[in-house]
């Protein structure tokens, strides 16, 4: 065999055999270790040294790990979009090449953001609770056509999410670093602000930028204290945009009425976490990109990168 593969990506491992005939072809074996959501440093430091490239998670590719890999690591080749995890810098240092697949689960996140958004303004999942424990009570709640939706970060998650949100009436508010194309405005109606008067304003406020120097902890005590005692926040893309200890805090205080998190600052959630015990918060297990259609794109992608680029070091 010319390649020894590190496969670490969760979603793709389950499914491996599928893909076993584009290793062969590429002249390539695998090696499967065991994933509990991603890769710590320590694991990944066992694991490496004799790995050609990596069908990687979110895995803690640090310099320590990067620097035991190379010079035989030639890519890692990142499942889904995030590259947050790795350590860029030491990649671009030691020859490390990085890819990922951007976009690739627009519609499946846009629809679970309105998804767990009608959830909170119309309490489905608590007057089932209550209806299944023998209770007869009516919980109010609001139509989304007197609701007002914040969105921080109208990359093309944002938009989707906007342009699914405009049917129903809802004021749209967003936020962003770069200006939107007037046609999208437009089109949606939303109305670009500050983050102050966005948090100041909103009934739901959903967080779609990528994790960067500028977006870690963007949501913070002060942040917390600026929005409504009645709304909600919607968290699928990256847990540390949100200190998570001002948020748990918001919500003991009821600074703020609830939250959907599908993304956490320590994956997966630690089981001593607040959230478990908080009947006002929606939980899953970073699993908001889940579509069989995407999935299986991701899957060829790649391992079109992984392979496209190893075979490019021999040239």
């Amino acid at each position: 065999m010319k390649w020894k593969i590190l496969v670490s990506a969760p979603y793709l491992q389950p499914v491996i055999s599928e893909y076993r005939q584009v290793f062969e072809n590429n002249q390539a074996e695998f090696v499967l270790p065991k994933v509990n959501e991603r890769l710590s440093e320590l694991e990944l430091l066992d694991l490496v040294g004799e790995i050609d490239g990596v069908v990687a998670g979110d895995d803690q590719f640090t310099r320590k790990v990067l620097e035991k890999a190379v010079p035989r690591l030639k890519v890692l080749s990142k499942w889904g979009t995030g590259i947050d995890s790795f350590d860029l810098a030491a990649c671009s240092e030691l020859g490390v090449t990085v890819k990922n697949t951007p976009d690739a689960f627009i519609h499946p996140v846009a629809d679970s953001v309105l998804g767990y958004i009608l959830c909170f303004a119309r309490m489905l999942p608590w007057m089932d609770v209550q209806m299944k424990n023998g209770y007869w009570e009516k919980i109010p709640g609001r139509a989304l056509n007197e609701s007002t939706l914040g969105i921080i970060g109208v990359g093309k998650i944002g938009k989707a999410i906007a342009r699914r949100a405009k049917p129903f009436g809802v004021t749209l508010l967003g936020n962003d670093l770069v200006a939107l194309p007037d046609d999208f405005i437009d089109e949606t109606g939303i109305k670009m602000t500050d983050k102050e008067t966005l948090l100041t304003h909103s009934d739901f406020v959903s967080l779609n930028c990528d994790l960067n120097p500028t977006s870690r902890h963007l949501m913070g005590p002060a942040e917390f204290s600026m929005m409504k005692p009645t709304a909600m926040i919607c968290n699928l893309a990256r847990g540390s945009i949100i200190n998570e200890g001002a948020m748990i805090s918001a919500l003991l205080q009821k600074n703020i009425a609830g939250a959907a998190l599908d993304v956490f600052e320590d994956e997966p959630l630690p089981q001593d976490s607040p959230l478990y015990r908080m009947n006002n918060v929606m939980l899953a297990p970073h699993n908001s990109n889940s579509s069989p259609k995407a999935w299986k794109r991701v899957h060829e992608n790649t391992l079109k990168n992984l392979f496209d680029t190893l075979e490019g070091t021999l040239e």
